[in-house]
């Protein structure tokens, strides 16, 4: 019998992120997407196989692209994705990107924090630092 001297809990968490485009064009869209996604992995230490799935969310004025094919592009061919768009409410931030990761980690990890690039900061600059 193989004794386990110490045992990983692990625990599914999310963190989100945003982040604009000054109008929809394909390659601004995975420009704009790779950006956010390698912001979020960097500052919260996260490894690509640590990811879930990925839920991303475009304004209506983006139809260009799917967010998820610039994922594909930096390598997650094995996460599942899902593309939709947000509701379109009245004065709402034009030419957005959202993306909520579900990520495995240690149950002592530290809190994942959301990232907010471009104009998106102006979504929630309550949790934006300097």
């Amino acid at each position: 019998m193989v004794k386990v001297s110490h045992i990983h809990s692990l625990r599914l968490r999310a963190v989100r992120g945003a982040t604009t485009v000054v109008h929809d064009d394909t390659s601004l869209v995975h420009a704009a997407t790779k950006e956010l996604l390698t912001a979020i992995l960097t500052s919260n230490h996260i490894e690509p196989d640590e990811i879930i799935s990925a839920v991303f969310t475009a304004t209506p004025d983006i139809r260009s692209a799917f967010p998820a094919a610039a994922a594909r592009e930096l390598g997650w061919t094995d996460i599942p994705m899902l593309c939709a768009t947000e509701i379109d409410v009245p004065n709402a931030q034009p030419f957005c990107i959202r993306v909520l990761l579900h990520v495995e980690r240690e149950a002592t990890s530290p809190q994942l924090r959301p990232v907010y690039l471009r104009e998106a900061v102006l979504l929630r600059q309550d949790l934006v630092t300097a």
